[in-house]
């Protein structure tokens, strides 16, 4: 049963990616977003996403930075038309948001820097992500899930087909 999923942005150029994480066993990335400007259509279509994958009778709190877009009325809209708890972190409390956070920093690691993105077009960046997104939940072993990868830890656990 999801209890929570945590919702942030990171910005890397040339794109805006928006993605949602269920960090509190595993971290896997539940559903994700990719555009190139932090809108209500980025924002509100990623949270549509991730209420379509939720069980019938799942109403976790999801938990944000203090990002305008958070409150937007069509974000509060489809949060209470699903029944799902708002959670916010206080203002300069980044640990409130640390599985988002560290989530970003290792894909900024291990996707991002030390690539010359020059003369890489958005669509093929989109890809990159897209691609790295998808690696991460199947294939990228953890070492505190047994060296699983998130998709085979849930799936161990019953918690995923």
């Amino acid at each position: 049963m999801m209890r929570r999923m945590v919702e942030n942005s990171i910005r890397l150029i040339p794109a805006r990616c928006r993605i949602t994480a269920h960090p509190v066993a595993d971290g896997m990335p539940v559903c994700w977003s990719i555009g190139i400007s932090p809108n209500a259509e980025l924002t509100n279509g990623m949270l549509d996403k991730a209420i379509s994958l939720l069980k019938v009778g799942e109403h976790p709190v999801v938990h944000t930075d203090r990002g305008c877009h958070y409150r937007w009325p069509g974000w509060i809209s489809r949060m209470e038309a699903a029944h799902l708890h708002r959670s916010m972190s206080r203002k300069g409390c980044s640990p409130d948001n640390s599985a988002c956070e560290g989530f970003f920093g290792r894909m900024k690691n291990e996707m991002f820097y030390g690539v010359s993105w020059l003369n890489v077009s958005i669509e093929e960046f989109i890809h990159t992500v897209e691609d790295y997104m998808v690696w991460y939940r199947e294939k990228r072993i953890k070492i505190s899930l047994g060296g699983l990868s998130p998709l085979e830890y849930r799936q161990k656990l019953g918690l995923s087909a």
